[in-house]
C-alpha cells in the first residue's frame, strides 16, 4: 500500500512557529489542542499578547478556518509581523498593550491547509459545525448539509460534539475574550463577491442583531475616521443565512450568561472575485478561487487590512465613542440601523 505523505510544515505553519520564537517572552503561547491526520500531528496554536486582566479590553484574530482560504491565515500572520516590530520600538503601542490584550489563532484548520481542502481532515466544514440551526436557509446546500462528508459544506456530527478545531476556537474565545469588559473577534475569510465585507451576526436568522445600534455606532465611527475605507459593513444574513455558524453559537452562549460583558464577533470576508477577474487562469489552480496567486496581489492583500485591525484595537481601548449608548441615542441608532440593514 502506498504511503501518503502529509506536509505538516507548510508555509503558514513554518511562519507561525518562527514568529513564536521571535516573540519570545512578549507572547504567551498555548497549544490549545492537537489534531492528527494520516499519522501526522498538527498543533493548534494560540498567542496572547498584552495584559489580559478582566478590566482590559481584548481583541481576537482568527484565520484559516477554511483550509482553501489560506490568505486568511496570511493576513493574520502579516499583522503579527507588524506587531512584533511595533513591540520592539513603539512606546505608544507598548502602552496600549499594557491596557489591553491581543489574541491570535492564525491557523484554525491546519489539516485543511495541508491537504488543500475547505473542510478539516474529517471532511467537516468548521463554520457549519455548531448546533445552531438556521431559521430560513436561503441556500439549502451552501447553508450547510448533513448528507455526506464527500460533499462540501458538511456540518458533521455536531449533536454529539463539535470538531476539535471548532472546540479549540471556542475555548480560546471563552478563556481570553469573554472575561474582558469589552471584546471583539475578527475571523478572516475570502471568497464572497468582489467587495471586502465586514460582517456582524446573525448568520442563522434574518432577525435583527441585538446590538445593531452598537454596530451602527461603530460603523459611523469607522466612516468618520477613515471616510475612504473599502468595507461594506452589514449583518451576514443580508447576503445569506447558514447553519451551524460558530460565531452565532458563541454569541448566543455569551448572551445566556449572567453579568455578561460586551462581546462582538466580526467576519472579514475578502472579496476574491477581483483576483479571478484580473487573473482568470487562477481558476485552474487549486488555491486560485480563494487566494491571490500573483505575488503583487498577495502583497497588496497582506497590507490592505492593517488599518482596520488597528482601528478595532483602538475602538476597544476607547469604547466611549460608540459603546454605552444612552437610551434615546440607542433608539435613534437602532431605527437607522433597521432602515439600513433590514427590511
Amino acid at each position: 500500500m502506498r504511503e501518503v505523505f502529509i506536509n505538516r510544515n507548510f508555509r503558514e505553519m513554518r511562519e507561525l512557529e518562527v514568529l513564536i520564537q521571535e516573540f519570545g517572552e512578549h507572547a504567551r503561547v498555548d497549544i490549545v489542542d492537537t489534531v492528527f491526520y494520516k499519522g501526522t500531528e498538527f498543533p493548534l496554536y494560540c498567542l496572547v499578547l498584552g495584559n489580559n486582566k478582566p478590566e482590559n479590553p481584548s481583541v481576537g484574530f482568527f484565520g484559516g478556518v477554511h483550509g482553501l482560504e489560506r490568505i486568511g491565515s496570511d493576513v493574520v500572520l502579516s499583522y503579527l509581523h507588524t506587531i512584533l516590530e511595533l513591540i520592539r520600538w513603539d512606546k505608544v503601542f507598548q502602552r496600549r498593550l499594557e491596557e489591553s490584550s491581543l489574541v491570535f489563532m492564525p491557523i484554525v484548520n491546519p489539516v485543511g491547509i495541508a491537504i488543500k481542502s475547505r473542510a478539516n481532515g474529517q471532511g467537516v466544514d468548521l463554520m457549519r459545525n455548531s448546533p445552531v440551526n438556521c431559521e430560513d436557509a436561503t441556500l439549502p446546500m451552501v447553508s450547510g448539509q448533513t448528507y455526506s462528508n464527500k460533499l462540501p459544506w458538511y456540518r458533521g456530527n455536531f449533536t454529539e460534539s463539535m470538531e476539535k478545531e471548532a472546540e479549540a476556537l471556542c475555548r480560546v474565545v471563552k478563556k481570553y475574550l469573554w472575561p474582558s469588559k469589552v471584546s471583539m473577534a475578527i475571523d478572516v475569510h475570502s471568497g464572497f463577491g468582489a467587495r471586502d465585507r465586514f460582517w456582524f451576526p446573525y448568520a442563522h436568522t434574518k432577525k435583527p442583531f441585538p446590538f445593531v445600534a452598537e454596530a451602527y455606532a461603530f460603523t459611523e465611527l469607522l466612516d468618520q475616521t477613515y471616510p475612504h475605507h473599502i468595507y461594506e459593513i452589514e449583518p451576514v444574513s443580508r447576503q445569506y443565512t447558514i447553519q451551524g455558524d460558530l460565531w452565532d453559537h458563541l454569541f448566543l452562549q455569551h448572551m445566556g450568561q449572567q453579568n455578561r460583558n460586551f462581546f462582538l464577533p466580526w467576519t472579514l470576508e475578502m472579496g476574491s472575485w477581483n483576483w479571478l477577474r484580473k487573473n482568470p487562469l487562477q481558476l485552474f489552480n487549486r488555491w486560485g478561487v480563494f487566494h491571490p496567486i500573483k505575488p503583487h496581489r498577495r502583497s497588496r492583500t497582506l497590507r490592505r487590512h492593517l488599518a482596520l485591525f488597528d482601528f478595532v484595537h483602538r475602538s476597544c481601548l476607547s469604547p466611549g465613542a460608540w459603546l454605552g449608548l444612552r437610551k434615546l441615542e440607542r433608539q435613534r441608532l437602532e431605527k437607522l440601523a433597521l432602515e439600513k440593514w433590514y427590511d
